[in-house]
């Protein structure tokens, strides 16, 4: 994985899309099994993982699913992380950490602010209050991260937005999905590579 800033590039669903994030230097490329436009199946994942190269990490994105339904999922498609959307309790990552996968808590920004490692994930996605809204919110309120501590900025990010929210809020890494796609569900490649270099300060 690089060095610099940890850029994910979430729901993407097709061979072009997986490439072009590849070659465009993304550090991770997120799968969407739950409900969703831009949801595939464990085969379609497996299929896509094995054309990414070892150093780009595979995540699988949950949301609400049963235990055991999110460990056959990851274990069938083949993915390295598991990215969690909702209410679950440390019982249940700690279910989660005997598989291996490194885990990602994806919350909602609010008071108190959650910190990486407080349910033992490895990464910690915080979103938008409005989780998966694509909407802009203010970041100000964001606090930085602490040494060491792994977090991504997600919600509302595009290629126009994401280099002032990185200055604002000097995360250790960013997640798009909608704010590269040029309708719903429906990946822009050209907005992925842009969303990368701006993200990283290239023009």
């Amino acid at each position: 994985m690089s060095t610099s800033l940890f850029v994910k590039i979430c729901g993407l669903s097709t061979e072009r899309d997986v490439d072009t994030a590849v070659e465009a230097g993304a550090d991770a490329i997120g799968f969407v099994f739950s409900k969703s436009p831009r949801r595939i199946d464990a085969a379609t994942a497996a299929r896509l993982c094995r054309r990414i190269p070892e150093h780009v990490l595979t995540v699988g994105v949950f949301r609400a699913e049963p235990l055991h339904d999110v460990r056959s999922l990851a274990t069938e498609a083949g993915i390295r992380a598991v990215q969690v959307h909702g209410p679950e309790d440390r019982d249940y990552y700690d279910g989660l950490a005997t598989g291996g996968w490194t885990l990602i808590r994806a919350t909602a920004f609010g008071e108190p602010v959650p910190r990486c490692g407080d349910l033992g994930e490895d990464l910690l996605l915080l979103d938008a209050p409005v989780p998966g809204s694509g909407i802009a919110w203010d970041w100000t309120g964001m606090p930085s991260a602490a040494p060491g501590e792994k977090w991504l900025l997600a919600g509302g990010l595009t290629p126009d937005n994401v280099a002032d929210a990185v200055a604002a809020t000097r995360p250790w890494g960013v997640d798009v999905s909608s704010g590269v796609e040029r309708s719903r569900g429906v990946k822009d490649p050209a907005l992925i590579t842009a969303f990368v270099r701006a993200a990283r300060g290239r023009h």
